[in-house]
């Protein structure tokens, strides 16, 4: 009776700590699931609404003047088009790359390893300079030019160390398996590695998808044509447009003497930007979390 007594209020003890534990999780969850919230309802905000509601904490109003000003602009349409082709082949080329020169420093028979991975290293840590870089840039013609925004960054060196590593942790059994029964090093790569590796994959698409999506820093240093700008550049140039004045796609839906809040305008435009990339995260997500924990538990 004393240990089912024990065991009884151990395990009371144990749920009321999940409920702390849950309680503090929610909290922090709450945290930071509220900015986007608040930047959502805001963007169905009219002007009379938000100047009477200096806290804006509910949906008090649901105007679509803000996307109407966004989806009239054809410069939207033009910078997200040029989003989704920096995001769909910069992904393409980050992780071909990265998969390809992982793989090839991975093997302890490569000639020249040590060599070619000390390279890669002293990358991460010195930098030829800001005006270096630039006079490559532009001798390489690649000013004012859709692909500046995807080559300088093709791969990454932490990402390329870390799949070194992971490649470097399968069974050389295995990969041994498949020399002896006459398959190349291409074969072993696409047929055996890829296909056992797909939660590691999974999760550098996302991380390579989601820096392309928000690429800005090389646009903003080598791009001065509109029709070129990504959308996270745009998004700038209209909360920057929106904090002083409206612009003439918005002018185009004032109604009366009611002028169209330029705080829904912005987040409106957050809203639009952030929402695609969100809605690829659900379909990843089971092979987030494994990928996140390969290394992480050995069996």
């Amino acid at each position: 009776m004393k240990r089912h007594a024990r065991k009884g209020y151990r395990i009371g003890r144990t749920s009321a700590l999940d409920y702390v534990l849950v309680v503090i999780l929610g909290l922090m969850a709450l945290a930071a699931i509220f900015p986007f919230y608040q930047v959502v309802i805001l963007s169905f905000a009219d002007t009379i609404t938000y100047a009477n509601h200096p806290l804006y904490l509910l949906p008090y109003a649901f105007d679509l003047t803000g996307y109407k000003a966004i989806f009239n602009e054809p410069k939207f349409f033009r910078s997200l088009l040029n989003t989704i082709f920096i995001t769909v082949v910069g992904t393409a080329l980050n992780m071909t790359l990265s998969v390809f020169g992982a793989y090839a420093l991975s093997r302890k028979y490569l000639l020249g390893r040590r060599v070619f991975l000390n390279l890669i290293i002293f990358t991460m840590l010195f930098s030829g300079g800001l005006i270096p870089t630039y006079m490559v840039i532009k001798g390489l013609g690649l000013i004012n030019n859709i692909f500046v925004m995807i080559l300088p960054s093709a791969v990454s060196t932490y990402y390329l160390i870390i799949m070194k590593n992971y490649f470097m942790s399968l069974p050389e059994s295995l990969l041994e398996a498949a020399r002896i029964d006459g398959a190349n090093e291409f074969i072993i790569l696409t047929k055996i590695v890829l296909p056992i590796s797909l939660p590691f994959m999974a999760t550098f698409i996302l991380f390579y998808a989601v820096e392309r999506w928000n690429e800005w820093y090389l646009a903003n240093l080598y791009v001065n044509k509109a029709a070129l700008y990504p959308l996270q550049i745009y998004l700038r140039n209209v909360l920057i447009s929106m904090s002083n004045t409206l612009n003439d796609a918005a002018k185009q839906f004032i109604s009366g003497h009611q002028k169209v809040n330029s705080t829904a305008v912005q987040m409106a435009t957050i809203v639009v930007t952030t929402i695609p990339i969100l809605c690829v995260y659900p379909f990843v997500q089971k092979h987030f979390v494994k990928g996140v924990m390969v290394g992480g538990i050995k069996e």
